[in-house]
């Protein structure tokens, strides 16, 4: 027989994993004597279950068959939570956070715009709350737990958000992402600069556009009559030159490919062109798939950003590094066809200097090679607030809207695809899909609108937007923040930082099991203290972690 999971457990839960993990060496014990008759044990621990769900009522001696199953239901969770908690500190993966932080060694992240993203500790992590599920709350009843109330969320936000350490301009709102309500609002119509939260616009944008499963493909082609290979990039700034690709596009497998394709043209044909020789072919590359200056209004000379072509190979960067800020190539494609040419060289096809060329229609692909999928490279640029990836998600999603893959494309193209959702746009300015550019305008209301749009159950594809979001003190920019406050391991929030520019926008599921949307922007000039800056917006998301509010 199957036990559903009784709806008033579900509101109970929070109070049960406390009290259980207050009770958790008492209930240990108790777990092992459950092995005499299951009416002997619920009898045992009546009292303490009875304080720590609310819902098991007094059980007579000959309990009724819908009595024992609800006994005994009840009665396993306590003890599993019991067992969970004297076991260590999880996830919401199920996964020991020890295990999560080894597994976050093994992974790449991208660039960000405010400072480097560290991978793991060195150490043994510090016990933190369990981070609770990111969709938690997400297609359940809406009156199942309380909703905080207006009232309370301004008597413990307000004066937070009031502190003159913010700066000049701030702005804050909080919604019920089961009801779409806003709970809280102060400047909610103001439009400020958003910095980094920009890339929840982009990451929406691109997603409702192109779609979670599409893949950007890179590809070698064949020019007929010629022996002319292009490379031909389509846009993916993940693509590698790397020995260990890490389940990326490889540069390595596409010459590969191009190689054994080429060789076995040659096997077929036993002729050369023009008086070539089998085994040299012209090199060209094309990427002529983008418009508009490669360079961002920031400057030419950024460690955060490369110049936004078709064609890369890790992200331009100079170094071995994968994230945080590194010199970048002042020319990404023709250093990524350069590479190509090498690699085809030690697979023993000889090619020439590459140079500019654009690939015909006739053109016969030789070779593709594709990036992780849309939702996947979603996630990892909001974990790590990438911008070569929010760059090129803002110009995917013009190519899908039938918009020149330019700065001004992306940004028409990502109004566009916000508006067709109904979203609050009135003073917004899109001038980049990462957010460095200071020209970019949005407000709270629009922030939290977005989070509140990927989390509605008819809208599965831009689910990746939430769970790309860091989780505090643990992955991505918020990993080296929120240390010894109640947000650790519960607020899921995307960062943005400029010089004077301090911004969150994320969710938490708050002590009573309901999950909230939130936004908070500031900017100041002259510029506040940016440490303190973001521990005031980090105590304002701590607040609605550990406040009922009802």
């Amino acid at each position: 027989m199957v036990v559903p999971e009784l709806r008033a457990w579900r509101a109970a839960r929070p109070h049960v994993v406390r009290v259980a993990r207050s009770v958790g060496p008492q209930l240990v014990r108790a777990a092992e004597a459950v092995k005499p008759p299951l009416v002997r044990a619920v009898e045992a621990v009546k009292p303490p279950l009875a304080r720590a769900t609310g819902v098991v009522k007094p059980l007579v001696r000959r309990p009724s068959t819908v009595q024992f199953t609800t006994g005994a239901a009840a009665l396993g969770l306590v003890v599993a939570a019991t067992v969970v908690t004297a076991a260590g500190p999880w996830d919401s993966t199920g996964q020991r956070t020890a295990e999560r932080d080894r597994a976050a060694s093994l992974e790449r992240a991208g660039g960000a715009d405010h400072g480097s993203v560290p991978g793991v500790s060195g150490k043994e992590p510090a016990p933190a709350p369990s981070a609770v599920s990111v969709l938690a709350g997400v297609g359940g009843s809406a009156g199942s737990v309380p909703s905080p109330t207006e009232k309370a969320l301004g008597g413990v936000l307000g004066p937070l958000l009031d502190n003159p350490s913010l700066g000049s301009s701030r702005a804050g709102v909080v919604v019920d992402m089961a009801t779409g309500k806003r709970l809280y609002g102060k400047g909610a119509d103001t439009a400020l600069t958003p910095a980094s939260t920009t890339k929840i616009a982009t990451a929406v944008a691109a997603l409702t556009a192109a779609g979670p499963d599409h893949r950007i493909a890179t590809r070698a082609v064949l020019e007929p009559g010629t022996e002319e290979v292009v490379l031909v990039g389509g846009g993916d700034p993940t693509l590698t030159a790397r020995k260990d690709a890490n389940g990326n596009a490889s540069l390595r497998d596409l010459a590969d490919d191009t190689a054994r394709a080429l060789k076995s043209r040659k096997a077929k044909t036993a002729k050369t062109d023009k008086g070539g020789k089998a085994g040299e072919v012209t090199l060209s590359y094309d990427t002529s798939l983008y418009a508009g200056s490669a360079v961002h209004p920031i400057g030419a000379d950024n460690t955060n950003l490369a110049p936004v072509t078709a064609l890369m190979a890790d992200e331009g960067r100079l170094d071995d590094s994968s994230s945080g800020p590194a010199d970048r190539s002042d020319d990404p494609a023709a250093d990524a066809a350069k590479k190509f040419a090498d690699l085809l060289h030690e697979r023993g096809i000889k090619a020439t200097v590459p140079g500019t060329s654009k690939a015909s229609a006739r053109a016969k692909t030789l070779a593709t090679v594709k990036s992780p999928p849309l939702s996947a490279l979603v996630e990892r640029m909001l974990t790590s607030s990438d911008n070569d990836i929010a760059e090129a998600l803002a110009r995917q999603t013009a190519l899908a809207a039938d918009e020149p893959a330019s700065f001004k494309g992306g940004g028409a193209a990502t109004h566009e695809q916000l508006k067709k959702l109904g979203l609050p746009l009135k003073g917004a300015k899109f001038a980049d899909g990462s957010g460095l550019d200071r020209a970019d305008k949005l407000t709270a209301d629009l922030l939290t609108a977005l989070l509140a749009e990927a989390a509605d159950p008819d809208r599965p594809e831009l689910r990746p937007v939430l769970t790309g979001l860091p989780v505090a003190g643990f992955t991505g920019t918020l990993s080296k923040r929120y240390a010894g406050q109640p947000g650790t391991g519960l607020v899921r929030a995307k960062t943005g930082t400029l010089t004077g520019v301090h911004t969150l926008a994320g969710t938490v599921v708050d002590t009573d099991g309901r999950l909230l949307a939130f936004a908070f922007l500031t900017e100041s000039d002259p510029p506040t203290d940016a440490a303190t800056t973001q521990q005031g917006l980090d105590a304002l998301a701590s607040t609605l972690a550990e406040c009922g509010c009802n």
